[in-house]
């Protein structure tokens, strides 16, 4: 979900940019998560043909319609809190 949020916020990113967005993880985590985010519609992967190669990830439209529900979810966990 972290990986949405920051392509909702900054897209399109790139590997290396995405990777210092999140913090700790690893290069393997990272790569294996934007794969299934890709195989689920979720996150569009450009590859551009040039040296050295240029990756950008970006929401799809799936991607985005996604983010309004967990937005909502989030806003219904903040206003049910129990202190």
């Amino acid at each position: 979900m972290v990986i949405l949020y920051c392509l909702m916020e900054y897209q399109p990113v790139r590997f290396n940019e995405m990777k210092r967005y999140l913090g700790r993880i690893s290069d393997k985590t990272l790569s294996q998560n934007l794969k299934e985010l890709e195989a689920d519609d979720l996150v569009h992967r450009e590859a551009y043909p040039q040296i050295p190669p240029k990756v950008e990830y970006s929401l799809t439209e799936r991607g985005e319609s996604l983010m309004k529900v967990l937005d909502q979810l989030c806003v219904w966990g903040t206003e049910n809190r129990i202190s």
